[in-house]
């Protein structure tokens, strides 16, 4: 079970190590008439939110949070297949895929934007949201609905588990056993040669997403990530154990995942992981998606909106 962990933390480890090539930065980020989207009139230096869709009464609002390195387009087949009714409001974090870093230039990432977010839901007036969050985007939902349970509707984690640290530290890993490694991993990431992290970048993102006509996309949001935002956020995703705040979450969960691929793993093996993780949230409803990899919106669109769809009833 130790090796098998410690090959799905190598593979984690590619993908967050991989996206952190510095680019410059898009002036005209929060613009929308740059990029041909109404933003939300909210100012944080934290993230801002791209725009779809109108309600069509309370509890109609959908709130997506990508993953770490990612932009909200990977999110643009839901938006398109979602049911109408919803108002959809897509996170762009600052410092990944292109946006400006402002506030997330050090420090944590996850958390103060777990925050920012509460902070968005109750000044826009949103009623009981529904939270759909991908990888670092399921780990920032997890905490929005654990640390503000009043502000969620219902939470969709995609693909995350609420502890990673025993993929390095092993299954009596806690936060405090697995932050030298995540020391490690972090200077190790802004330390590597930006020609080393391009070569594994397109490696690992084949592995994350099996169509091969989808990788396109998030591999530019990759290298256009800070390293320095990537670095820091990737190092509290190895530390942050949300297992003991799961039981504070009163919204209803579901999360959905896929097979980890690794040599020796089986399905069954994932499930009893994801099982594992999540003892501490019994009613979260986990289903395994199969035939996809770690993005599971861009391998299997239609399953995902259906799911997601489903969930929404």
């Amino acid at each position: 079970m130790i090796r098998t962990a410690s090959l799905i933390a190598a593979s984690a480890l590619a993908l967050a190590a991989a996206p952190v090539l510095a680019q410059e930065h898009e002036a005209h980020a929060h613009d929308p008439a740059a990029h041909g989207h109404r933003h939300a009139a909210f100012e944080s230096g934290r993230f801002h939110v791209r725009l779809e869709g109108e309600t069509s009464g309370p509890g109609r609002d959908l709130i997506l949070i990508p993953g770490l390195s990612s932009h909200p387009d990977v999110f643009n087949g839901l938006v398109e297949r979602l049911e109408p009714g919803w108002r959809v409001h897509a996170l762009h974090i600052q410092g990944f895929a292109g946006a400006p870093v402002e506030d997330n230039a050090e420090g944590p990432v996850a958390a103060p934007v777990a925050e920012e977010l509460a902070r968005y839901i109750a000044e826009q007036g949103l009623q009981k949201p529904v939270v759909i969050g991908h990888s670092m985007g399921g780990t920032i939902g997890m905490m929005l609905a654990a640390r503000h349970p009043d502000s969620v509707g219902k939470l969709m984690v995609v693909d995350m588990i609420p502890f990673m640290g025993p993929m390095f530290g092993g299954p009596t890993a806690t936060a405090e056993s697995v932050a030298p490694v995540a020391d490690q991993v972090r200077a190790g990431m802004l330390a590597a040669p930006a020609e080393a992290y391009d070569a594994q970048l397109s490696a690992t993102l084949a592995g994350m997403i099996a169509t091969e006509a989808e990788r396109a996309g998030p591999l530019e949001h990759a290298r256009r990530s800070d390293r320095t935002t990537s670095a820091n956020a990737y190092r509290e995703l190895i530390v942050t154990d949300l297992r003991p705040e799961l039981p504070n979450i009163t919204a209803p969960v579901e999360v959905i995942y896929v097979a980890f691929n690794a040599p020796g793993m089986t399905p069954e093996m994932t499930d009893g992981i994801y099982r594992a993780s999540f003892a501490t949230l019994p009613s979260a409803e986990l289903k395994r998606i199969d035939d996809s990899a770690h993005f599971i919106m861009l391998d299997q669109p239609e399953v995902f909106a259906s799911e997601v769809n489903a969930f929404l009833d």
